[in-house]
This record gives structure tokens, C-alpha cells and sequence, in this order.
């Protein structure tokens, strides 16, 4: 179908205010521009019952947390979400109103950690920061307020990235069975040569440039490409994975690879639910004060991990 008519408004939006692609900046000038982009049109955060900040021990160092807490009751599940940004851009605010939106509409606590960004940090560094946060919520959920035996990892694009690769990292330990995953139109083929990829070149949306520039800065060595943890579509066994939620948007470079993700868990027999969204581009579901599949959205993936958490 063609682009969806909120998604063509944004696109003559940037068009009309000369915005200038984001891979065309330096790195801090595209960190500044993201996060106000997706202010603009995140919506108004939802007041919680409790958001907190702290920080907790990272393999190179304490990284930033914060909790967000929908009631006083506990335990709760938690899920740990994970920004977007192309492992370049983003941070814990970046994501504030989505997750706001998700404890509320789950149930659940949220916890996102401020991993570390490249390129001053290249893979793997983002993923063992990630990896890291999950490992401190399972040994603190007593103090958290958090139930152990219900975890789930998410999130989108890069954040979609992170998550799967922490399910790799979980299994192969073996000690934190997590609940589920979400992935939103998560890079799963750092070396990805598709039709999704081939056809997406418009320089007012995310494109295949967008996708180099981001792996340009992410990965240290051209081989980091074919490690599952950069790649997790290249992980010969999907087997023993979280049930999963995927979701994809038809005008995107990473379309093609997050589906084939997909299909890969359902053949490796994990339980999988694959939504692509038609009219959408790459970024939809973090705008749900201007996009109104954004809300459709966020509330599929909150009804996908309260079943996963076995909630009402």
C-alpha cells in the first residue's frame, strides 16, 4: 500500500523544514536532532506510580538505570527495555515516554539501562552492557520489587538488536529463563542485502544509508558482521529461545531481515507472532502522539508480554 497519510505528512514535514538526514551529521549533531525529533512526537508521558534513576555496576563501569514503576504492588514482572539509536544515538530519555506507556498499559515494571554508545564504545560492548542490566535486575529483584521467574527483554531497531542478542547470552548460561521477548523492526543481519534493503533509499526516511552509517560506527572490524551477537539472524540454533513478538514496518530497510527472523524462531519451534505493518516506516513506534499505528502498537506488544507474564 502507499506510505500511510500520517507517516507522508511527517515525511513533507522534515521535507518542508530542510531537516537534513541524519547519517549527514556529526555523531553529536544526529544525537541532539534524534531525541528532539522523537519528543516531537512520542506524545505526553503518562504519569507513573514511581520513576526512579540509579545506577548499577557495568563491565566497564556503573551505567545509568531507571525504573518505571505503574503501582505499589510487588512483585512485579519486569521487562527490560532496550533504546533505538543505531547503538549511536539514544538514551535512557529517548525511550521515556514509550516505557511509560508500556508499564502502565502491562502491568509491569520497566528497566532501561544506558548502555554505552559507539563509536566511542564499538560491539560488543553495547551488548554485554545489556546483558549486564538483566543479570543486576534477576539479583535484586527482592530490593526491586521485581518477580525473578517473569522477565522479558525488548526493543526496537538497534534496542530490537540488543534484545535478541541478550536471549543468546541468557540461554547459553542457562541460570535466567526469560519470559518473552519483543522485538520492533529489529537489525538482525549486520551484512543484510535484500529487497527491504535494496528499495528503501529515501533520504526523508530511515534508509540502507542510515543502516551503514549506524554499522559504520558499531562495528570495530568488517568479521564483527557475521558474530550472532551483532548478527543474530546468523546464530545457527534458535531453538530454546522466549516466545517472541515481532513487529515490522512495510517501508523499511530492516523489513526483510527482522521477518526472516521471525521465521527462523517459528522453524526452530519458538513460539512467534509476526506483525508488519503496511504504510509504515522505520521509527513508527515510537511516535504515538502523531502516528496512530504507533498506538496500535504499543498496545499489541503490551497484550503480547502480559500473556507472556501470564496477567489478566
Amino acid at each position: 500500500m502507499p506510505l500511510d497519510p500520517q507517516i507522508q505528512a511527517l515525511r513533507e514535514q522534515r521535507a518542508r523544514g530542510g531537516d537534513a538526514p541524519l547519517y549527514t551529521l556529526s555523531v553529536e549533531e544526529a544525537r541532539a536532532a534524534d531525541l528532539a525529533s522523537i519528543r516531537a512526537s512520542a506524545g505526553k508521558p503518562r504519569p507513573l506510580y514511581e520513576v526512579t534513576d540509579g545506577r548499577l555496576p557495568g563491565p566497564g563501569g556503573d551505567l545509568p538505570v531507571r525504573v518505571y514503576r505503574p503501582g505499589p504492588e510487588r512483585p512485579l514482572p519486569a521487562l527490560l527495555y532496550h533504546f533505538g539509536g543505531g547503538w549511536t544515538l539514544g538514551g535512557i530519555d529517548t525511550s521515556d515516554a514509550l516505557c511509560r506507556t508500556l508499564a502502565e498499559e502491562i502491568g509491569c515494571l520497566v528497566v532501561v539501562v544506558g548502555y554505552r554508545l559507539a563509536p566511542e564504545h564499538p560491539f560488543p560492548a553495547a551488548v554485554h552492557d545489556c546483558y549486564a542490566a538483566l543479570r543486576w535486575v534477576a539479583g535484586h529483584a527482592r530490593e526491586l520489587g521485581a518477580d525473578p521467574a517473569r522477565l522479558a527483554v525488548g526493543g526496537d531497531s538497534a534496542g530490537g538488536n540488543l534484545a535478541a542478542a541478550v536471549t543468546l547470552l541468557a540461554r547459553a548460561d542457562g541460570d535466567i529463563r526469560l519470559a518473552g521477548q519483543l522485538l520492533v523492526y529489529p537489525n538482525t543481519d549486520q551484512s543484510a542485502d535484500d529487497a527491504s534493503m535494496r528499495e528503501n533509499a529515501d533520504p526523508l526516511l530511515f534508509n540502507h544509508r542510515s543502516v551503514a552509517w549506524y554499522a559504520g560506527h558499531y562495528l570495530a572490524a568488517p568479521e564483527d558482521a557475521a558474530d550472532p551477537l551483532a548478527s543474530p539472524l546468523r546464530e545457527p540454533d534458535l531453538s530454546r529461545l522466549p516466545p517472541a513478538l515481532v513487529i515490522t514496518a512495510e517501508y523499511d530497510p530492516l523489513r526483510d531481515q527482522g521477518e526472516a527472523y521471525a521465521r527462523r524462531l517459528a522453524e526452530a519451534g519458538v513460539p512467534v507472532e509476526l506483525s508488519r505493518y503496511p504504510g509504515m516506516a522505520h521509527g513508527f513506534f515510537t511516535m504515538a502522539g502523531e502516528v496512530d499505528a504507533a498506538r496500535t502498537a504499543n498496545l499489541q506488544a503490551a497484550d503480547h508480554l502480559r500473556r507472556c507474564f501470564r496477567l489478566p
